[in-house]
């Protein structure tokens, strides 16, 4: 049975981009695989981060999976910093890739390029080391993954047939799964900027109240001219609006604007709201139970404990496999 692992990020609040390319797909993992899903708290430690925010954060993300429909008889539902493993196998794999290959890596080009040098830590640096940690702890065989951590996994491949060219047959090379729709959501405020958690008039978090979602839909940057059509160069206001509808509705953009031929602005963006809203209402309200119900701690502690087991088979292969003393 196929191994898919994904984990999302504690480190803001999450938006209609993480429901419509993470969160939505997630249940789907659960037919004829075995999922990995983690909450990847340690990666939020690359950036400053208020201690109080990334532990509600967390606990948001944990109920969230458990509101997408994910079920933890079948899914393992765990926090990355609850499984010691992926540290100590991050501390292994960090001799085995190399500077001129981190630092080509185009997530830490755009961050670092904002940042002072003496303000990149280690771990921003380094955050494709222990993403190939996350991966190859568990012998994943797919890795669900936005197009921007696409390159993160490549890296983790490239990784994989050093080792192994090295020590043999120890890690299992793992593929990248990008989703045809919805793996990239714009910002409603400028729609060359990816729907990020940070932009609170261009992203749609999931805990908005719903007359705040529709209003931030509503309000949404459109483009010239009144027709309905799906061009990212020409109209990337209103081609974002249909990816986010097509994607509700598990349609291409192209077939979402012939859903809408004829109609104005107004019209659209309302039906784009309308669906929005009637995607997100009943997901808010499962996770607000969950959240009250506080049934999340167990499962996430039931869930470190299997993802350990597995995880430390891994570690001691390879920590046998470098010559590490293993008692």
């Amino acid at each position: 049975m196929p191994r898919i692992l994904s984990g999302i990020k504690p480190t803001g609040q999450l938006t209609l981009g993480n429901y419509l390319g993470a969160l939505r797909r997630f249940p789907s993992f659960q037919e004829g695989n075995e999922p990995f899903i983690f909450i990847a708290d340690l990666h939020a430690l690359t950036l400053p981060i208020d201690p109080k925010l990334l532990r509600e954060n967390s606990i948001d993300i944990a109920c969230f999976y458990l509101a997408s429909g994910l079920d933890p008889k079948v899914t393992t539902i765990f926090l990355q910093s609850s499984v010691s493993e992926h540290a100590e196998l991050n501390a292994i794999l960090q001799n085995y890739l190399y500077m001129g290959e981190l630092k080509r890596m185009t997530q830490f080009k755009d961050k670092s390029s904002k940042m002072k040098d003496e303000a990149i830590g280690m771990g921003l640096f380094a955050y494709p080391v222990l993403m190939a940690a996350d991966i190859l702890l568990y012998n994943s065989d797919i890795v669900p993954v936005g197009e921007d951590q696409n390159q993160h996994v490549e890296l983790c491949r490239d990784l994989v047939r050093r080792f192994n060219g090295r020590y043999g047959e120890i890690l299992k090379l793992p593929k990248a799964s990008v989703p045809e729709t919805g793996a990239r959501i714009m910002s409603l405020a400028d729609p060359h900027k990816k729907m990020s958690k940070s932009d609170p008039k261009g992203d749609i978090f999931l805990k908005d109240p719903m007359n705040v979602t529709r209003k931030k839909i509503m309000s949404a940057i459109t483009d010239c001219g009144s027709e309905v059509t799906y061009d990212p160069v020409e109209k990337p206001g209103i081609s974002n609006l249909l990816t986010i509808y097509g994607a509700i509705c598990e349609m291409t953009p192209q077939e979402a604007a012939n859903v809408f031929k004829g109609y104005r602005y107004g019209e659209f963006k309302k039906a784009v709201a309308d669906k929005v809203v009637e995607e997100l209402e009943p997901f808010q309200n499962r996770y607000l139970a969950i959240k009250e119900s506080g049934e999340y701690k167990d499962i996430l502690r039931d869930g470190a404990a299997r993802a350990k087991k597995i995880a430390h088979k891994t570690l001691t292969k390879v920590q046998k496999a470098v010559g590490l003393l293993v008692l």
